[in-house]
């Protein structure tokens, strides 16, 4: 539980730092946009409660453009409440840095 609180305050940071991209359909278009995307500088984090649905579309585009994805044990309000939003799924780190540092919290 506390390694969740460190986490989820560092992807408040993000957020303030506008390395976030929130919500599947936005990470899903920018996946799409780009078609090329460094491995190290994306990393998409979803929530534990996320509908079968979403998952499988999150998990089809990240395996099929070889994005790394991470499920956390926060659920969805949780997840929102971090970044001051009410409930999201998924959240998208854009940068090298910021990546590395939200992967050390996880």
């Amino acid at each position: 539980m506390e390694d969740n609180k460190k986490l989820l305050s560092m992807l408040g940071l993000a957020k303030k730092s506008g390395r976030v991209i929130i919500g599947t359909p936005m990470i899903i278009e920018h996946i799409q946009k780009k078609k090329s995307i460094d491995p190290e500088e994306f990393l998409v984090i979803e929530a534990a409660n996320t509908s079968e649905n979403t998952h499988k579309k999150l998990s089809d585009k990240c395996n099929f453009y070889n994005i790394r994805r991470i499920r956390i044990s926060a659920n969805c309000a949780e997840l929102g409440a971090s970044l001051g939003k009410n409930a999201v799924a998924a959240v998208a780190i854009v940068g090298k840095d910021m990546c590395r540092g939200v992967e050390s919290k996880i």
